[in-house]
């Protein structure tokens, strides 16, 4: 057992790493979270999980907001918190768990930026060479934006996963949850001329079983992705531009297009609807400007609207 808050900590974390199968970068983001969080306690005199009470966590959160954290950011710290005491609570550390009621600030998150369609045409057209590497690159980003990958399942997807005669493709995602995304005709044949015309001098000797590679078929690592995207987007005059971004895009345009919510959760690998409802509000706000655009109500000003006289 915990005989301290840390030794709690520690525990929650091998607990999440094995039993509910989380990804490594989500354990140590955790990780990370969970040790400012025990430093503080520890600075307010809170020893052991039992120690901390509602206020604590309150004072914390509202301390990470004057620090400046993003909501996103503060959103994921109260995650981890939340976890480690509802681990507690299950373990029988504590006899009432301090979270329970304390709100998130999910809904001060703020709409994800995209590009719009014309953008994204414009940056994958700008990748028009011949040579491995910009088929390599061409590739991917076509995936990225027909498939709404992460850029951590895009780096890593195995070769064997790419089911392009029947135009899907099986991604690993958190916690190791699998499902399948649908690629489109435009995406595949980028795929299927990297895999005939590039790869293969990428990875003359087949070392790699992933499907995109540097030279040598060395791992593309994400950092190693991110800095390619952001000189490929440079290129085509578009500025500040991350995976991330595309694959924001990628669930904005569906939405736009009239795509089920759900549906889309289920491509984006969401475990919560809510997380892909911050989506709506981009697309809300551009059906909205339809309206007021073309329909004949729409144009009206209120303000100049008769006014009724009084009887």
């Amino acid at each position: 057992m915990a005989d301290d808050l840390d030794s709690a900590v520690d525990l929650f974390l091998q607990q999440v790493a094995t039993e509910r199968g989380l990804a490594r970068n989500t354990v140590e983001a955790y990780g990370r979270d969970l040790r400012v969080f025990a430093d503080a306690m520890e600075k307010r005199g809170r020893k052991t999980a039992a120690d901390v009470a509602r206020g604590d966590v309150v004072d914390y959160l509202d301390r990470l907001t004057r620090a400046g954290l993003a909501p996103t950011s503060r959103v994921r710290a109260l995650s981890a918190v939340r976890g480690l005491f509802k681990f507690c609570l299950r373990e029988g550390l504590i006899a009432e768990n301090p979270t329970r009621d304390v709100r998130s600030s999910r809904n001060s998150r703020r709409v994800p930026k995209q590009l719009a369609p014309g953008d994204v045409e414009t940056l994958i057209a700008s990748v028009s060479a011949d040579d491995p590497l910009s088929l390599r690159d061409r590739a991917m980003l076509e995936l990225l934006y027909a498939s709404g990958l992460r850029v951590s399942e895009l780096v890593g997807l195995p070769t064997s996963r790419l089911h392009a005669r029947e135009g899907y493709l099986t991604v690993l995602g958190k916690g190791s949850k699998e499902r399948a995304v649908p690629v489109g005709r435009r995406a595949l044949a980028a795929v299927r001329r990297y895999l005939a015309d590039g790869r293969p001098l990428l990875d003359p000797e087949g070392r790699s079983s992933l499907l995109f590679v540097r030279a040598g078929g060395k791992r593309l690592s994400r950092q190693g992705f991110w800095k390619k995207l952001q000189s490929r987007a440079l290129a085509a005059g578009i500025a500040r531009l991350s995976p991330h971004v595309l694959r924001h895009s990628f669930a904005t345009h569906l939405l736009e297009g009239g795509a089920d919510l759900r549906a889309v959760q289920m491509m984006l690998g969401h475990a919560d609807l809510s997380t892909t409802q911050i989506y709506t509000h981009v697309a809300s706000q551009r059906l909205r400007r339809i309206h007021e655009e073309h329909h004949p109500r729409g144009r009206m000003s209120v303000s100049g609207a008769r006014r009724r006289e009084p009887h």
